[in-house]
């Protein structure tokens, strides 16, 4: 298959490449890095660009796989923050929507990822593709995004939206920012603990990610979490295991909105009970279901 993909050098792009690069498929990535990254790949199926305007009406592009996206979690939420993590999403996915139109042959699918932070804070109450949401900034940056990827429907284009949960893995991540903490022992939960969170493995992102290429019939919107999330109290209790370390110190919630304003609030104090009923309902079967197996995996590279 010949892949458009857009966030291709992030922590879930990098794993997504190396996977498509060994079934050989041909594959473009939309990167700022695009110069630098062509001087250097190690791969001859793999093309970089800067601009979507390098792709021709007449160029044939089977999917396009769209994770661009400012990292959430990465600086508080300023309003110059909060408006380049709407544009790094909204505008790269409009982008992509006026790539389609031009296209002399559409892409059989657009698989966009957007987030769970769509349903909003919503702490112990369980989640499903259908529940009802809490009007927050998340909401409405994962609202504006989805909206973005479905004008491609418009097109003929069977569409695909990702609510990604918190993804673990090896070597980056939202547990790369964990580790440092937790390896001397200081790890431990935030606030009260009690916020959930769901989570997946990034190798069970890219075999959903697979699977939905691969399934003709699919469309919509797809949970990707654990069915088994956790508290932040029993996350941060696991982890020290898995390390060896004690996990019993804490910070304050007084202190996460000290040091992180809106954004620790609102992503790090409360948290979401996330169900992927869909990929279940539809027979799928994720590798990693269990936070303990999926921590060794992250841990074991």
């Amino acid at each position: 298959m010949r892949i458009l993909v857009t966030g291709g050098t992030g922590f879930i792009g990098q794993a997504l490449l190396k996977k498509f690069t060994q079934q050989g498929h041909v594959i473009i990535v939309l990167t700022r890095q695009a110069i630098a990254l062509n001087t250097q790949k190690q791969s001859s199926n793999i093309t970089y660009i800067k601009s979507l305007d390098e792709i021709g009406n007449q160029n044939k592009i089977d999917v396009i796989i769209n994770l661009a996206g400012e990292p959430i979690a990465g600086k508080r939420w300023s309003e110059k923050q909060k408006q380049l993590l709407v544009h790094s999403r909204v505008g790269v996915t409009e982008q992509l929507v006026g790539l389609i139109r031009r296209l002399e042959a559409p892409p059989e699918c657009l698989l966009s990822a957007s987030a769970i932070g769509y349903y909003g804070a919503q702490n112990d109450r369980a989640l499903d593709e259908h529940s009802e949401v809490h009007d927050e900034f998340t909401h409405r940056l994962c609202q504006r995004w989805e909206q973005a990827a479905r004008q491609a429907e418009e097109l003929d284009v069977r569409v695909c939206i990702m609510r990604l949960g918190i993804v673990l893995g090896p070597g980056g991540g939202a547990l790369g920012k964990m580790l440092p903490a937790f390896r001397l022992g200081l790890g431990g939960k935030l606030g009260s603990g009690e916020q959930v969170m769901s989570w997946i493995h990034r190798s069970d992102v890219i075999a959903v990610v697979e699977y939905l290429m691969n399934s003709n019939e699919l469309h919509g919107v797809f949970n990707l979490t654990s069915p088994q999330p956790v508290t932040n109290a029993e996350f941060a209790k696991q982890l020290g295991r898995a390390l060896s370390r004690p996990s019993v110190f804490s910070m304050p919630g007084f202190a996460v909105k000290l040091l992180f304003g809106e954004m620790g609030d609102r992503l790090l104090l409360h948290g979401q009970r996330v169900i992927p009923k869909r990929l279940l309902d539809n027979g799928f079967a994720l590798e990693y279901e269990h936070l303990n197996d999926a921590l060794r995996a992250s841990l074991s590279f």
